[in-house]
């Protein structure tokens, strides 16, 4: 060891190295050269001592989940992230360098998020100044919940936010930046109820740079697929009632159940349920890059959008992704609505429309599918946040994180008054595209068929099938929801 001082000395420090404590007593110099805050490197040592539950001198991820947990710490927080980041030498467990330089390093980041969240600089961060800095990502919050995010850090009741509650806050929470707190702000959770309207998820920097994005997109790919195929009956169900329910008055869910099983089996029930599932990934696809093109266009790269930006650009970029797999909506609404024998599959379904009908009729309904999507996607966004703010302001009291159950609960509802609102232009879309097959139709346009349907049928006319629809809701979230989580823990991506 290098002399620095008079004094040299050992201290029992989980590594067991020599250190010299120089003339400043808050600093010492290691045998590395390198100049440690002693307090700081103190405070580490217990907290590894805490976590080192078998005191062996190096801490695994359990002993890092029971740690976090034993300290309040909330499931987002994320033991798998700080040991893959913090495992320099990849033997799956941490030890006391390995602990050290992990929390020296996010110490500097979150040291940076300060000094920018410090937008006056006195070293303390205030209501206002986290209102403003959450502004400026596009995460529009009112003093009120500015408030309770600044009161689950602000430890001495003073109304502000130094920088060692700051630190000791997200000491062990794996962001690196101010979008990723603004994350939890977002709607971020996945929902398929077999409706592909919704404005899109954004992906942090971290989890772009990381590759995490495509992941979480194969887990909700596959979330889509388990969870239409699970209530496709109903989905069969909706289409054939928005399209022959106008013929019988008398015709309801049961009644119609049953005669689709006596037309064809129990097999029958799933028609049209193989194209609806594939076209999941090109839409998800397609979705996703419009939407960080379109973002980019809005925003640059500033980062995350504000919320009425997020609207215009999910409804372009929905727009952008039905416009090119369009032709397989109408397949799947004549493969849902084939008769036994009708079709050998969905390229036989394809060839014999595009003989008969033409090119043009792969796009029958395609206006009222795309004004469908503004009302849907605003109201979807309009009510989600408007529910989320409303419970983090009422019952929020030490966390900005609403938790999973209230993202779920709120991206239910707001899912369903999306629904709503545009179900009529989902069902004339529907009518549109299935004209050709019903006999004796009128081949209408699309307010010939709106006038069509409210003078024979009322508006009640309008929200045929709906009862179906809304009866896939609670089953298509609760099979997705699973699902996802299942298959990101599979794929190895980390639940914030």
């Amino acid at each position: 060891m290098k002399e620095h001082c008079g004094c040299r000395f050992v201290l029992p420090w989980p590594t067991g190295r020599a250190f010299c404590q120089d003339n400043n007593k808050n600093i010492i110099i290691n045998n590395d050269n390198n100049v440690v805050d002693l307090e700081r490197e103190k405070r580490w040592a217990e907290l590894f001592d805490q976590l080192d539950l078998n005191k062996d001198g190096r801490v695994d991820v359990h002993e890092l989940r029971l740690g976090l947990a034993a300290w309040g710490m909330l499931p987002r927080h994320d033991a798998e992230e700080i040991l893959r980041v913090g495992d320099t030498n990849l033997d799956g467990q941490l030890d006391f360098e390995e602990f050290s330089r992990y929390l020296r390093e996010h110490e500097k980041e979150l040291r940076l998020m300060f000094r920018s969240l410090d937008r006056n600089n006195d070293g303390e961060i205030d209501v206002s100044e986290i209102q403003q800095s959450l502004h400026s990502l596009g995460v529009c919050v009112s003093y009120v919940e500015a408030e309770k995010i600044l009161l689950s850090m602000d430890k001495d009741g003073t109304m502000t936010v130094d920088w060692n509650e700051w630190r000791d806050h997200f000491l062990f929470n794996p962001i690196t930046n101010m979008e990723d707190i603004a994350y939890y702000w977002k709607h971020s959770v996945v929902l398929d109820i077999g409706e592909c309207l919704t404005v899109p998820d954004e992906f942090s920097e971290q989890e772009k740079r990381t590759g995490m994005w495509w992941k979480q997109l194969v887990a909700g790919g596959m979330a889509g697929v388990v969870s239409r195929t699970g209530t496709a009956p109903l989905d069969r169900l909706k289409v054939f009632l928005q399209v022959h329910g106008s013929r019988d008055r008398s015709l309801h869910v049961l009644r119609g159940l049953r005669g689709m099983v006596a037309e064809g089996g129990l097999r029958s029930l799933w028609r049209g349920n193989g194209i609806n599932v594939l076209k999941i990934a090109p839409e998800s696809a397609i979705k996703f890059m419009a939407y960080e093109q379109i973002k980019r266009a809005i925003r640059g790269n500033e980062g995350t959008l504000r919320v009425q930006e997020r609207f215009v650009a999910g409804s372009l970029a929905g727009a952008t992704a039905q416009t090119i797999i369009y032709p397989m909506e109408v397949l799947k609404t004549r493969l849902t609505l084939r008769k036994t024998g009708q079709y050998s599959g969905m390229w036989d379904c394809a060839r014999q429309i595009l003989r008969k009908e033409g090119v043009r009729a792969f796009y029958k309904g395609y206006v009222p599918n795309m004004l469908g999507i503004i009302p849907y996607a605003g109201i979807d966004l309009a009510v989600y946040e408007t529910l989320k703010n409303a419970w983090l302001q009422n019952y929020s009291h030490n966390s900005p994180d609403p938790g999973i159950l209230v993202l779920l609960a709120c991206g239910t509802t707001s899912s369903t008054c999306g629904q709503l609102a545009s179900y009529p232009l989902a069902l004339i879309r529907t009518r549109m595209q299935a004209q050709a097959t019903v006999e004796g139709a009128p081949q209408l346009s699309m307010f010939a068929l709106f006038q069509h349907i409210v003078s024979r049928e009322g508006v009640p006319g309008l929200y045929r099938g709906i009862a179906p629809n809304f009866m896939k809701v609670i089953p298509a979230v609760s099979i997705s929801y699973v699902v996802y989580e299942n298959m990101k823990r599979v794929l190895g991506v980390a639940s914030k």
